[in-house]
């Protein structure tokens, strides 16, 4: 059976590349502080918009659906869910709710995550929420004709809920000890959590809400204000490639943490590069609300949403949206492309 120590991590995890990132995230949570004071009206807003957003994609990534609509009414529990989908949904709205709320008092220990899985399936009394798996599981994947393969064969049934012990006592031994830094525990921690893959159903969900826990008891709440399962799902091929990399060879003891290391680093340094471009632009108080917008798209080169825009600027009512959209069009500043539920528009670049 694996061991976990965490008392001294490998030698390639102290890199200059990810030290680098490290650095960088160091450099922005320093700011943190500073950005959540400025305007706590409209982070509010957006603390609102990455819990919807951070919701529908990890449930996504897992190919759990619902419409927008649908969503956004779950979300503000104006809705019951009316099928497997939906309460699947409704249950990572209470943990993460749970989570934001009462993150200081949460320790990761083994009967925590059995207490958080359970409420991940609050809404689905038939699925075996709190438990851990009762059989043997795989982690497979499907090539483009079809064929299934075994990628991974996680810890077994049986040795599963001593694993899980392990696992948990020497992280918070080691984050207590704080002789390297939560930015490289996590991530590893958060690799051998999938590598035991204790449940029968819902494993990848909880890695990413013990990700925002364990990023936020650490300092790290960026996650609250923009969605970290958002950029996880929007490079979900990196995603699945790192841990691949990562678990070869991890019954042996012989894996390499650095790719899923360096890949949740990235993810993190993401959110924060966002979220400061946000607060900032927000916080210029000499740019008027449509100033704002035309800004958004002189730094941008995406194809941006009536939606996406009121997203990234929570106090910029609908209204006050689209008649900037309108007017910055009929300037040929921005092109329409689309229609319907589909419209976006994009930077004119020959303007």
């Amino acid at each position: 059976m694996r061991s976990f120590d965490y008392r001294k991590i490998p030698d390639e995890l102290i890199s200059y590349e990810l030290m680098n990132l490290v650095s960088a995230i160091h450099e922005f949570k320093g700011k943190q502080d500073l950005f959540i004071e400025a305007r706590s009206d409209v982070l509010e807003s957006m603390l609102e918009v990455a819990r919807i957003q951070s919701t529908g994609a990890s449930n996504r990534i897992e190919g759990i659906y619902t419409s927008d609509e649908r969503l956004d009414a779950l979300m503000k529990e104006k809705a019951e869910p009316k099928n497997r989908s939906e309460r699947e949904i409704s249950g990572y709205r209470e943990v993460l709710a749970i989570i934001h709320e009462n993150y200081d008092y949460i320790q990761p220990r083994t009967n925590v995550i059995l207490q958080l899985h359970r409420d991940l399936y609050f809404f689905s009394p038939k699925a075996s929420g709190g438990r851990f798996k009762n059989a043997d599981n795989v982690i497979a994947e499907t090539d483009t004709s079809g064929t299934s393969r075994v990628r991974f064969k996680p810890t077994s049934v049986f040795e599963t809920p001593e694993a899980m012990e392990r696992l948990t006592e020497t992280f918070i031994d080691a984050i207590a000890a704080e002789k390297y830094d939560p930015l490289l525990l996590i991530p590893m921690f958060i690799l051998d959590f999938l590598c035991i893959h204790p449940f029968n159903d819902g494993n990848g969900r909880m890695s990413r809400l013990l990700t925002l826990l364990l990023l936020y008891r650490s300092g790290y709440i960026v996650g609250k204000y923009l969605s970290i399962e958002m950029i996880i799902e929007k490079t979900k091929k990196a995603y699945y490639e790192s841990l691949q990399n990562s678990s070869i060879g991890w019954h042996e003891e012989e894996n390499s943490y650095y790719p899923f290391v360096k890949y949740l680093l990235g993810v993190i340094l993401s959110a924060y590069k966002e979220f400061s471009s946000r607060v900032e632009l927000i916080h210029d108080k000499n740019l008027t609300k449509p100033e704002r917008i035309r800004k958004l798209f002189d730094n941008s080169l995406e194809r941006l949403s009536k939606k996406m825009i009121l997203e990234r600027f929570p106090d910029i009512s609908t209204s006050t949206a689209e008649v900037t959209l309108r007017e910055l069009v009929k300037e040929n500043y921005i092109i329409k492309v689309g229609a319907g539920k589909n419209t976006a528009y994009i930077r004119n670049i020959e303007k």
